[in-house]
């Protein structure tokens, strides 16, 4: 279950009150000492006239920012401050910091206020109560929360501790020569370079005060009015934009950028857009820009001609997303109003490129110049903040509770039966999908294969889940067409067929909502026609996210069996094996699991007991000396539960039944989250899906259990079922199945538009599975669509089926067949 959050939200926060800064006493210089340059963090501002006589910020602060290409940690780091001439009764001030500094990011530390200002600073990423001189002063970043003791460039400079260091104005200790004084009404900052040469003096220049945090959010929030300038500055769009995806005027302050507002976005983070109306000649450079106004309500309208001057940032809504092009701070002047906006861009097969991303080994594509007409993220990338448009587009991707949904361009873009967009492979990227979420707030509810009908346009922002997006408003989105889709119902299995379902039922526990439970005993019994088996995934414990130590789901279940009874299904009996508490992964406290339903009057459990802990105790293969069969050392057990590849992740069930006299032995699955892989629409290109080499461990150990039952009985009828959180092209999933030697993935056996269980921004795709092994030969399967395409869902998952004739299986060894089945 992937973890959401809504799309590029960021929340202002309040100033922070201490003492009044003081000036420091002026002695004359030291020598200067050089210390190795930062190619990771740096100080990239200081100020420390908050709240002082004339002070527009109420607050003093330092900015740190990330000069590599990966997150820099903070924890047990620290901002310090020295006066500028430290007497032997001086201290060093502390504040602590935590988190991490983003690659290319900025982190805000707040610090004393005075009684003057009228601006608070953006919501700070670290707080302290340091008052810092306002003219001169030194500031380091340091490994450790331990006060400095040194008092000199030279010790402070060669302090292996030291990441970086600051002084400025009249500071004994700095790196080389001083940075310029600072002001009440100016601070010192880095180049927008960031460029770390050791000379605080060649390094930092005085200037007005930009403070910004990890969000991107800058002081004040400004959202435009009078007070600018009256005529274009040096800069338009394209110019900020650049060629790449990061702008070449990062971290610089631009003064009168000229633009027609496209747009204004009134909710989560507020701003607008603007668009110049004389574009360039170069098809890469973008003619859209976001105005970033904070907490406050943008007071532009759409159709102005406004003059924008404020700070050129790069806004990364998510780890390993690519950033957004921004200006904060800003001041704008309104020219005019009612003029006609810039025609939009079409968004069609003719425009959107079929190749999706360009790659870069793994690293980052930020650098690479843009080819618009070959790679569609970088189609997109060309015209961020611009407005663009697509016509008739069938939702693919259901609306969430973020008012988010996908669309696609492409209609012919390898559809499914039921609407939806299928991805069936890494090299095929579905360039035509693009998100809709309304800048009011105004994204209609639909579901896959419904429409939006006419014109839908908005201008193009990035956002941490699903990439590229268009922000209309309710008046500029197409008309909401219902086309009818229904969640499926599967038949009944026969007198002589053993039916196995799969459900991931997220995150079940007694403190559900009683519908919640009600919809998903209606999806077992009626969608799923009652299964004789039911493996469950994500039953948690009897109390939930509440982490007592409580394992035991005896009440999660007795609440749902009984459900199912209400819904007009059979008695379940159920069994499982409790976890070790907090070790299964999943929401911390709730202990998910794996469980068997099971229906007693149909199918019989094998219960074995064991002399140890099933909970920490292999499950082993004993064949039978007389009838040469194979059974269960324990009976339910667990596949090799102490093994380094189930940490922090839900250990396989396995249990063995009785079936119309026939043994069929059953194993419910529940592989490691994709948490913590790159996303498919970020910077690193192709993206590293970390989280699958604990997947293909865990794909190792099972198909090791599987081999010894074989090689006990090579007859043994063998279902693997359940969540495997993986593709079925996956590395995991082939290993598992060994290449489809020893289990058979049923979903290959469907056609390839309809190999699908999940639906993540846009792509219908394959997360859930069952598998057999080579003696099961008779059987009918069926995916059961009722959750994933649905903006309404009892759960993120869609169950899947397989009905077997066992009478029919396991006579003899079987060699399988494509097509081997009914």
């Amino acid at each position: 279950m992937p973890i959401h959050r809504p799309s590029a939200t960021r929340v202002a926060g309040a100033a922070f009150v201490a003492a009044t800064a003081t000036a420091a006493v002026v002695v004359a210089p030291l020598p200067a000492a050089y210390a190795t340059p930062s190619t990771t963090a740096v100080i990239s501002e200081a100020y420390g006239g908050g709240g002082n006589s004339g002070a527009t910020l109420t607050n003093d602060f330092v900015e740190l920012a990330n000069r590599s290409t990966s997150a820099y940690p903070l924890d047990g780091y620290s901002v310090q401050y020295l006066p500028a001439s430290a007497s032997a009764s001086s201290l060093w001030q502390v504040t602590p910091l935590t988190g991490s500094l983003a690659p290319g990011g900025s982190y805000l530390v707040g610090e004393g206020a005075g009684t003057g200002g009228t601006a608070a600073l953006p919501a700070p990423d670290a707080t302290g109560s340091i008052a810092m001189a306002a003219g001169s002063g030194t500031v380091a970043l340091v490994k450790g929360t331990t006060a400095l003791t040194c008092k000199t460039a030279a010790d402070c400079t060669g302090n292996p501790d030291v990441v970086d260091l600051l002084g400025y104005g009249t500071a004994v200790v700095r790196e080389g020569s001083a940075a310029p004084a600072a002001t009440n009404t100016a601070s010192v900052s880095r180049s927008a370079s960031l460029a770390d040469t050791d000379d605080n003096s060649a390094d930092f220049t005085a200037g007005t005060p930009t403070p910004t945090n990890s969000a991107g959010q800058t002081a004040g929030g400004g959202s435009g009015g009078s007070g600018g300038p009256t005529a274009p500055g040096a800069f338009r769009i394209h110019d900020i934009q650049g060629t790449t995806r990061v702008s070449p005027l990062k971290g610089q302050s631009v003064v009168g950028v000229p633009g027609i507002v496209t747009a204004v976005r009134t909710t989560g983070s507020k701003g607008y857009w603007i668009q110049d109306p004389t574009p360039d000649a170069d098809p890469a450079t973008s003619e859209g820009l976001f105005v970033f106004t904070g907490s406050a309500a943008p007071t532009v309208s759409v159709g102005d001609s406004v003059l924008v001057s404020g700070k050129v940032t790069e806004y990364y809504p998510g780890t390993g997303t690519q950033s957004v092009t921004e200006l904060g701070s800003p001041v704008s002047t309104t020219l005019s109003s009612g003029n006609a906006l810039p025609d939009a861009v079409v968004l069609d097969d003719s425009t959107v490129p079929d190749t999706y991303t360009p790659t870069a080994g793994g690293g980052s594509i930020e650098a690479l110049p843009l080819q618009p007409a070959v790679y569609s993220q970088d189609f997109y990338e060309s015209i961020e903040g611009m407005r663009a448009s697509v016509s008739d587009a069938r939702v693919v991707g259901a609306t969430n509770s973020y008012g988010e949904m996908f669309v696609t361009a492409k209609p012919d873009e390898r559809p499914t039966p039921r609407g939806g967009t299928v991805y069936g492979a890494y090299d095929q990227q579905n360039t035509g999908r693009i998100e809709i979420a309304a800048a009011d707030g105004s994204t209609p509810t639909l579901n896959v294969g419904d429409e939006l009908a006419g014109t839908t346009t908005g201008p193009v922002d990035y956002a941490s889940f699903g990439g590229y997006l268009l922000a209309p408003t309710a008046a500029t989105t197409g008309t909401a067409v219902d086309n009818g889709l229904k969640p499926e119902v599967t038949r009944r299995q026969k007198g002589n067929e053993l039916a196995l379902a799969t459900y991931n039922v997220e995150n079940l526990d007694p403190t559900d909502s009683d519908d919640k439970f009600t919809r998903l005993a209606k999806g077992v019994v009626t969608n799923l026609a009652s299964p004789d088996i039911v493996t469950l995934e994500e039953i948690q414990d009897d109390n939930g996210a509440t982490d007592d130590g409580t394992v035991s789901a005896e009440a999660t279940l007795t609440k749902f069996t009984a459900a199912i009874r209400a819904a007009g299904g059979p008695k379940y009996s159920w069994r499982y094996v409790n976890p070790v508490n907090d070790k299964d992964g999943g929401e911390p406290g709730g202990n998910i699991r794996q469980v068997f339903l099971f229906n007693p009057k149909r199918v019989s459990f094998v219960d074995r007991a064991s002399a140890t802990d099933v909970s920490t105790t292999a499950v082993s293969v004993v064949k039978d000396r007389w009838t040469h069969e194979a059974h269960l050392s324990a009976s339910p057990g667990r596949i090799n539960p102490t093994s380094t590849a189930w940490n922090s992740s839900r250990k396989p069930l396995v249990g063995e039944f009785r079936f119309q006299g026939r043994t069929v032995f059953v194993i419910a699955n529940h592989f490691n989250s994709k948490g913590g892989d790159d996303p498919m629409h970020g910077r690193f290109q192709e993206p590293t899906r970390s989280s699958e080499t604990q997947r293909k461990l865990q794909a190792q150990e099972e198909n090791a259990f599987v081999d010894s039952l074989l090689a006990a009985d090579p007859r043994a009828r063998i279902v693997a079922l359940g969540d495997l959180n993986d593709y079925e092209f996956s590395d995991a999933v082939k290993t598992l199945t060994d290449n489809g030697s020893v289990l058979t993935d049923l979903i290959n056996t469907l056609p390839a538009a309809q190999r699908y269980s999940y639906v993540y921004d846009g792509n219908s795709q394959t997360l859930d599975h069952i598998l057999t092994s080579p003696s099961v030969t008779h059987y009918d399967y069926d995916v059961v669509h009722i959750n994933s395409e649905f903006a309404d869902q009892a759960s993120d998952h869609d169950p899947q089926v397989v009905r077997i004739d066992v009478n029919k299986c396991g006579s003899k060894a079987y060699e399988p067949k494509p097509g081997d089945h009914k």
